[in-house]
């Protein structure tokens, strides 16, 4: 079967550009390679903390140069969803400015009076007494989304619980399961595409983890390369059902890929 050309890059960010703060050698020359080739090209992330605009400024910190247009977030795929689904709506939202600064630039009202959502996102500090809110609200008929499902992040203390674990928190009180919105769901990679009027065929998501950003890049229909630079080990991808398109050490190894125009490519 013959590949059409690629035309457009999706590439998750923790564990394939940055590790927390610290940039992946060779991640700074696959970006300017991006940049240079004049694909289109969107870094993806579950994390809902933090705005394009924040997250720009981390990875400028860490040396890596994406322009905010090029930053897609749960958040972001969050409320595109919610805007499609319910123009206009009303959220009780458990999360932080990435969460709230996307739902309020779709129009949506943060209220605690009968929203139509209660929207769980991350947070470092999530309160008990916001997740209590949030299982009466539910109980009170309110449907239940939440940005993605990661049980767990990483920080230089160690592991934190992240909105995966809240949700189930949330899930026990209420009986009620979210729509999780992020990576595994293919959605979000759809939501990506349709942000760049890009097509699957022609797309190629880069990841981490076999069990997040390469299923759901393969349940979206996009050729897939895994990097072993963060959380799927070399020895743990035959544990999977499922194969991505290539496995490579890291995204130096992709650089001279995008310069020669992407020949080679399965």
């Amino acid at each position: 079967m013959e590949h059409r050309p690629v035309e457009t890059w999706l590439t998750d960010m923790d564990g394939v550009l940055v590790h927390e703060e610290v940039p992946i050698p060779g991640a700074q020359e696959f970006v300017d390679a991006l940049k240079a080739s004049g694909l289109d090209f969107m870094v993806l992330t579950n994390n809902s903390i933090f705005t394009p605009r924040d997250l720009r400024a981390r990875l400028l910190g860490s040396g890596i140069d994406v322009p905010e247009e090029s930053i897609w977030t749960s958040a972001l795929a969050t409320a595109q969803f919610l805007l499609d689904q319910r123009p206009e709506g009303t959220a009780y939202v458990v999360g932080e400015a990435g969460l709230t600064t996307a739902l309020h630039d779709v129009g949506y009202v943060m209220t605690d009076r009968d929203p139509d959502y209660v929207v769980l996102g991350e947070t470092r500090t999530y309160s008990f007494e916001a997740i209590t809110k949030a299982i009466r609200l539910i109980d009170g008929g309110a449907r239940f989304i939440a940005t993605n499902p990661d049980a767990s992040g990483p920080s230089q203390q160690g592991k934190l619980p992240a909105c995966g674990s809240v949700a189930a928190l949330i899930s026990t009180a209420t009986g009620r399961q979210p729509y999780f919105i992020g990576k595994p769901n293919p959605l979000m990679m759809r939501s990506a595409l349709n942000r760049l009027n890009a097509h699957s065929e022609t797309t190629v998501m880069i990841g981490d983890r076999m069990d997040t950003d390469i299923i759901s890049g393969l349940e979206a229909g996009i050729r897939t390369i895994l990097v072993t630079t963060g959380s799927t080990k070399p020895h743990e991808i035959e544990h999977f059902p499922y194969r991505p398109t290539m496995v490579c050490e890291s995204v130096a190894d992709l650089v001279e890929m995008v310069g020669r125009g992407l020949s080679g490519m399965p």
